[in-house]
């Protein structure tokens, strides 16, 4: 059976996105903390987005590497996440490219059907997509970058629950700029 991790950075009070959808509060992430996402894409056979994760993704890091002022992480993350497969659920858009592939049937049928197979990690992105998944239980890991601001309101990394999950601390590591990453898995 894969593994299902839902990562991403988020605010103190606990948004991903603040009021707008803006992630501006993220600003540009160090170079340590830059690197640690990108070993953990690369560690991902799949990736598994929700439709507003998918847009901000596929309207950068398609050509992300020929920015002139592409750092060479930058250049490794665009040319893995061009190469990872990737399955969008969305019931608003038509069409995904970029090596994906979209759902628009039901997105707990489809993740259950891909954690039974094998291979490496999938990650899941996406407040929205991966609440459906915690909500049923196919989450197995979960890691937060917070970052030291509030924003007050907006979109949560946690939507609500129907009963508690029962989390191991896994690691915990602190970045520049006082941000610090937390990977916790589940008990099963």
């Amino acid at each position: 059976m894969r593994k299902l991790i839902y990562g991403m950075n988020r605010t103190l009070d606990g948004y991903i996105a603040a009021a707008g959808d803006d992630i501006g509060w993220s600003g540009p992430p160090s170079r340590e903390l830059f690197q640690w996402w990108l070993e953990l894409e690369q560690a991902s056979g799949l990736s598994l987005y929700g439709r507003k994760l998918w847009e901000t993704m596929s309207s950068y890091w398609p050509t992300g590497d020929q920015r002139p002022d592409a750092t060479p992480a930058e250049i490794a993350f665009a040319r893995n996440w061009r190469d990872t497969p990737k399955v969008v659920f969305s019931s608003t858009i038509d069409e995904v490219d970029w090596n994906a592939r979209l759902v628009t049937g039901d997105a707990i049928a489809e993740i259950t059907r891909l954690k039974a197979g094998d291979g490496p990690p999938m990650n899941i992105g996406g407040a929205t997509l991966a609440g459906a998944a915690v909500r049923a239980g196919l989450v197995d890991e979960y890691v937060i970058a917070t970052h030291p601001v509030l924003v007050g309101g907006g979109t949560p990394f946690f939507t609500a629950l129907d009963g508690w999950v029962d989390l191991d601390l896994v690691e915990t590591r602190t970045f520049p700029g006082g941000v610090v990453l937390t990977r916790y898995g589940t008990r099963r």
